[in-house]
């Protein structure tokens, strides 16, 4: 099986699987952290592909067989987290000397989770981070990510909750690393 699968550079041709992806990810593998409610609320308002990420070419996605089986990415802007129905305003890029890049949007297909993807993408993200002369990293996790983030090891640094349409209070956490030397 493993040779039948690919991780590369997501590009804009990928956009429309990678938001089926994202959304299906988004609400079967939010079962037993958030309510249906939240989760909906999360896929229309947050969950999405950031094209920024894609012009940066700092998103990848896995594939198995031409299906897109997970996806993920880092990012040298200052966007905590969101695709591009959650932005607003400018994006600005990160001082590696002293701030810490972002690992943003991923998502694994519910019949693939739990299966090494999400570390394998967490890995090449790391790298090439590092490659770019960044230190330390962040990211906004929803409560499903952060048992990958935590084996990745990343930190709870803050909990916070955002308030989306319909007055739907949705629980976040805010995470940190060091990235190692290599």
């Amino acid at each position: 099986m493993k040779q039948d699968m690919v991780l590369r550079t997501a590009d804009h041709g990928d956009i429309d699987r990678l938001n089926i992806l994202i959304r299906r990810s988004g609400i079967e593998l939010s079962r037993g952290f958030y309510t249906p409610e939240q989760a909906r609320v999360l896929v229309k308002y947050i969950f999405g592909v950031d094209t920024a990420l894609i012009d940066d070419q700092t998103y990848y996605l896995v594939e198995y067989r031409d299906e897109i089986v997970a996806c993920g990415g880092w990012s040298k802007r200052a966007t905590l987290y969101g695709g591009d129905q959650a932005k607003s305003g400018e994006d600005p890029l990160l001082d590696p000397a002293t701030q810490p890049a972002r690992i943003r949007a991923f998502f694994v297909a519910p019949d693939w989770a739990r299966r090494g993807l999400g570390m394998r993408l967490m890995e090449k993200c790391e790298k090439a981070a590092r490659d770019a002369g960044f230190s330390r990293m962040e990211l906004g996790s929803t409560l499903p990510g952060v048992p990958l983030y935590r084996a990745a090891g990343f930190e709870v640094i803050e909990e916070f909750s955002i308030v989306l349409p319909g007055d739907v209070r949705v629980p976040l956490m805010r995470m940190a690393k060091r990235l190692d030397a290599v």
